[in-house]
């Protein structure tokens, strides 16, 4: 990252001009004759991310045009990465209101290309980093949002539940963190039976992972993620369309593994335990069924309503696990529900939690950071929708209504008594490109948690 926002720019580096589209005018009648004319002929009308290469006499670039659109976004500089050829440019004008911060950050990511499977032979534009920007921040912002869109994007033969652990052993290893696991039939001696139940059809073995990191002493903070490495759905099994993107259904795993790393990069003052579940949801012989009672860690009995529910019974008993170390903050990330989608859409998360100063403190996270999240209610009027006639409570309602607040309800009677809780049911993919976010994976909630952990715990 750091070779596409060089510290300096090097002698003959373009200027990139950012203008806006109400300014437009004026802007041009400020220059020469030329360049007016020039921008006329070609159309330029500064629309967001649209891009104007000024000609030299001898054919060189003279300037980029830049457009804003009608007011400034710092993502028409992922715009710019992605269109401009490979070359050294500099900030000429910055628009009003836009932090450094924010428009290295978008060029950045303008760069981001999945290459695991298919090599790019294009070349990288770079931006000298902007006046105010921080190198290292922005770098450790980039490397964690990658890390969890390469996880995303990876295929489920090659991130099931033993990569998704090599991952987090990798990035333990980067930061002095300590990883341990429990793995296939050990989940039952250990005491996780849900993780079991869900993954013991696969002939990849289900495991619960923890990462350990920072002062003993310091604020504990647990952070839970749902990894389900593919999901057919089990013996409720899903359509072809909803299941091709299954792969993806260990997004919430990436996203936690993803803001621990930016937690450690960062130095927060905090004992980090991060929490993943990772299973395949898998058909078999002896795969669990609709109407199944299960165990969990809690004590708790849950009776299969559908076996398509199942994020939410690994996250159950990973959040008792976290439960008992009684961390102050504990924050779950889940791709767990299409009601969520159905309500937010796709590049919307909401988040769940019944601490007014903690929802206050995301909401300000998502405004900062440029990450939407929105909260949702724990309404507890829809607490008979986990009601049993056989067990503590059922996994999924038997029917449509309110479909990702009740999986909220679910994970709350699991998740820990002490300190704060919010979870986050996010999509973690693109589903259409747009500047520094082409189709695939994507970091959600991550950068709004992150704000707070900071502003909470510092360095």
């Amino acid at each position: 990252m750091r070779d596409i926002l060089p510290s300096s720019a090097p002698a003959g580096a373009v200027a990139i001009h950012a203008v806006e589209k109400p300014a437009l005018g004026a802007w041009l009648d400020a220059r020469s004759e030329t360049l007016r004319a020039y921008a006329r002929a070609a159309g330029f009308r500064a629309e967001a991310g649209e891009v104007l290469l000024a000609p030299l006499p001898d054919g060189g670039v003279d300037r980029v045009l830049l457009g804003m659109g009608d007011r400034p976004d710092a993502w028409s500089f992922a715009a710019a990465a992605e269109k401009l050829p490979a070359g050294d440019y500099r900030l000429g004008s910055a628009p009003d209101g836009v932090r450094a911060d924010r428009i290295a950050l978008s060029w950045a990511l303008g760069t981001y290309v999945f290459d695991r499977y298919k090599k790019s032979e294009r070349i990288a534009p770079r931006l000298a980093l902007p006046a105010g920007a921080d190198a290292k921040k922005i770098a450790d912002l980039y490397d964690s949002i990658a890390l969890a869109r390469d996880l995303v994007n990876t295929p489920a033969s090659d991130m099931g539940p033993a990569e998704l652990e090599a991952a987090a052993e990798q990035i333990a290893a980067e930061f002095g963190a300590e990883v341990h696991s429990v793995a296939g039939d050990e989940l039952l001696e250990a005491n996780f039976p849900l993780i079991h139940a869900v993954g013991r059809a696969s002939d990849r073995a289900p495991r619960l992972i923890e990462l350990e990191w920072g002062d003993p002493a310091a604020p504990h903070v647990a952070l839970v993620g749902k990894g389900v490495c593919f999901d057919s759905g089990g013996l409720d099994i899903k359509p072809a369309g909803p299941m091709r993107l299954m792969k993806k259904d260990m997004g919430g795993a990436a996203n936690t593994l993803a803001l621990a790393r930016l937690v450690m990069a960062s130095g927060l003052n905090v004992r980090l335990h991060m929490i993943l579940a990772a299973v395949d949801n898998s058909i078999a012989g002896n795969a669990f069924r609709p109407g199944d009672v299960l165990d969990s860690r809690a004590g708790l009995t849950v009776e299969i309503d559908n076996t398509d529910a199942e994020g939410r019974l690994v996250l159950g008993d990973a959040l008792t696990r976290a439960g008992e170390e009684n961390p102050a903050l504990t924050l779950d990330f889940a791709t767990l529900t299409g009601a969520a989608r159905v309500a937010m859409g796709p590049q919307i998360a909401p988040f769940y939690t019944d601490d007014e100063a903690l929802a206050a403190e995301i909401a300000q996270g998502s405004a900062a950071m440029f990450d939407p999240v929105w909260r949702m209610p724990l309404w507890r009027g829809y607490d008979d929708l986990l009601k049993s006639p056989i067990a503590d409570l059922v996994n999924s309602p038997g029917n449509s209504f309110a479909g990702s607040i009740a999986a909220a309800l679910f994970l709350q009677r699991f998740a820990p008594t002490e300190g704060s809780w919010a979870h986050f049911d996010i999509y973690a993919w693109n589903a259409t490109a747009r500047p520094g976010r082409p189709v695939g994976g994507e970091a959600q909630g991550i950068l709004s948690a992150f704000d707070v952990l900071q502003k909470r715990f510092g360095a």
